[in-house]
């Protein structure tokens, strides 16, 4: 696909590297010249120094012949105006990244008067991802499918485990909930395990299993599955509004420690149940007399990667129950678990997966389509949820019959909105929601999954 993204900012890269990798013709428009040949030398793309809304500039990027444009600015007016151009231009499909809360709801007229095709919020995103932590604080990380009926959650084997030493095809008589462990991260290695693999400790899986299911795993292991009630926030940011709404709407009580004194006051006016506490968040005093020591969880909201790992720290040696960091370099990652923090979240990221989800939907509009990405495990596996249609050569046949891609397995099936964790003699039938967790990347239909 010819696709052009305005913006070269944090997002605007980590898309370009994404979809480039996926062998996308992209080309970049931003002002800064230095952006422009950074990104161009480094991923072999076309850069193109200039605006968004300048036609002369996108006429350059190839607007009246693109695919999909995505506007990635920092400015959401900006963003929506060059998808307007651009859509005016001839360009089949534009996102705007947006981040305004008054205007995310407003992508029906948005779609029918102006040509846009979708709106990206990488803040309301991360809230949600921290939101299904916060829900199962057991998990380094959880993802969901099927509007939430089935999860994927990561979680480390402790050497006191009872899963440390168990090979995988016990799991059904040892433990009563229905699931399926279907990636293990050993050691920087990414294994999709078979039956007779042997789990150890320090391994990361992934677990894929219907919510209810999941917490009593986590309960039959013996893990912290205690329901948190109260939350730490540190930064008053975007992320920190979407969260104190979904938070509070679930019952959790919530306090936000918050530098600037006018941001204090609009969240407070926003929301009145929350306890908002002007004051510096990194104020080891401030976070000790606001009771840092006993909160259920903690998140890490800064604008700054470097503060939100060393408070996320200090949160762990004063016994936070949970601890959850922001970060938005994805090079620190590796740096940061090595630390003992693992539930990260990045925004970035976050949003760079919805957008490949989109545009791989686009791309195979006529097969099975794609529902739901996740990346995992650094990008090097892949979950994706599709719905099986009509014609496709899986229907029908029991899973053992498959002759399936290697490193890949079928997590879980989901009919009339039941869900099936799937034996070899499951079958999918039409208009199934399939999950699939593989080590084969860029997979768009579900027929690809056959060998």
């Amino acid at each position: 696909m010819k696709i052009i993204i305005v913006g070269g900012g944090k997002v605007g890269v980590t898309l370009a590297e994404s979809l480039r990798a996926e062998d996308h013709d992209i080309a970049i428009v931003d002002p800064d010249g230095d952006v422009i040949e950074y990104v161009s030398t480094e991923y072999d793309i076309l850069g193109i120094q200039g605006s968004g809304v300048c036609c002369g500039d996108l006429r350059e990027a190839g607007a009246e012949r693109a695919d999909l444009l995505i506007a990635t600015s920092s400015l959401d007016e900006l963003n929506i105006l060059s998808c307007v151009i651009a859509s005016r231009m001839g360009t089949h499909r534009c996102i705007a990244r947006v981040r305004d809360p008054n205007l995310t709801g407003q992508l029906p007229f948005m779609r029918d008067k102006l040509g846009l095709s979708a709106m990206v919020n990488p803040e309301l995103y991360a809230a949600g991802e921290i939101s299904r932590i916060v829900r199962m604080p057991s998990a380094i990380r959880v993802d969901s499918f099927a509007k939430g009926r089935i999860d994927l959650a990561e979680i480390k084997v402790e050497a006191e485990s009872r899963l440390c030493g168990l090979k995988l095809s016990m799991l059904p008589s040892i433990f009563k909930s229905k699931l399926l462990i279907c990636a293990v991260n050993r050691d920087n290695d990414v294994i999709i395990p078979g039956g007779d693999f042997e789990l150890k400790a320090g391994d990361k899986i992934h677990v894929t299993a219907p919510h209810a299911d999941l917490a009593s795993f986590f309960k039959e292991l013996g893990m912290y599955n205690q329901k948190i009630r109260n939350v730490m926030l540190v930064g008053g940011g975007r992320i920190a509004y979407y969260l104190t709404k979904q938070l509070l709407d679930s019952g959790i009580s919530v306090k936000i420690i918050e530098m600037d004194h006018d941001r204090c006051l609009e969240l407070s006016s926003a929301f009145p149940k929350a306890k908002i506490i002007c004051a510096d968040g990194t104020d080891q005093d401030i976070l000790i007399s606001e009771g840092l020591s006993t909160a259920d969880a903690f998140v890490a909201l800064t604008g700054v990667d470097e503060e939100n790992i060393i408070l996320s720290m200090y949160a762990k040696q004063q016994g936070a129950a949970k601890v959850i960091t922001k970060i938005n370099k994805p090079t620190l990652k590796q740096m940061t678990e090595s630390v003992g923090l693992d539930s990260l979240i990045s925004p970035k990221m976050l949003t760079a997966d919805m957008i490949t989800q989109y545009v791989r939907a686009v791309q195979n509009s006529g097969g099975s389509s794609i529902s739901t990405l996740y990346k995992l495990l650094d990008g090097q596996v892949e979950a994706i949820e599709f719905v099986a249609r009509e014609g496709s050569r899986v229907l029908d046949v029991p899973l053992f019959h498959l002759q399936l891609k290697p490193n890949l397995l079928i997590a879980g099936i989901i009919r009339g909105g039941k869900v099936i964790i799937p034996s070899g003699r499951d079958c999918i039938e039409a208009e199934d929601s399939v999950i699939v967790v593989t080590a084969n990347r860029y997979f768009m239909d579900l027929d690809e999954i056959l060998a």
